[in-house]
């Protein structure tokens, strides 16, 4: 289980190990992505432009940017063949591949963006594997 600061660092790329020494791999959803907005502002209470500053920052110092790769279902592939990575999903896309490490809860203005990316009887909070 995670905490929501150590989950912050993590994507922000602040610890790049975890306890054991393994290598930490966050991953993102493309910028656009209602669930990366909703992370975002569930995570930092900031939008993806307004951490473009911090990434441009961090660059000059040899830090990248968490990967991007194209969808939820992605994401659970990513994390299920990858040790240590890890990706945030609504909790339609998570199978028994994958563990959920975080529920963290979606800024009641993402809420509506997020419609029609699960079916509707699924609860929107955004779980991180």
């Amino acid at each position: 289980e995670l905490e929501q600061g150590s989950l912050r660092d993590i994507y922000l790329k602040k610890i790049f190990v975890d306890s054991t020494g393994r290598k930490l791999v966050p991953l993102n959803l493309p910028p656009g992505n209602p669930l990366r907005l909703a992370f975002s502002l569930a995570l930092f209470h900031a939008t993806g432009e307004e951490l473009q500053d911090y990434w441009d920052q961090r660059y000059f110092h040899g830090v990248l940017p968490p990967y991007v790769l194209a969808s939820q279902a992605a994401v659970v592939r990513f994390v299920a063949r990858t040790p240590g990575a890890i990706g945030y999903v609504l909790p339609c896309h998570l199978g028994s591949e994958v563990n959920a490490v975080f529920r963290l809860p979606v800024p009641e203005a993402a809420r509506a963006s997020l419609d029609g990316l699960c079916p509707p009887a699924q609860k929107t909070s955004a779980d991180v594997p």
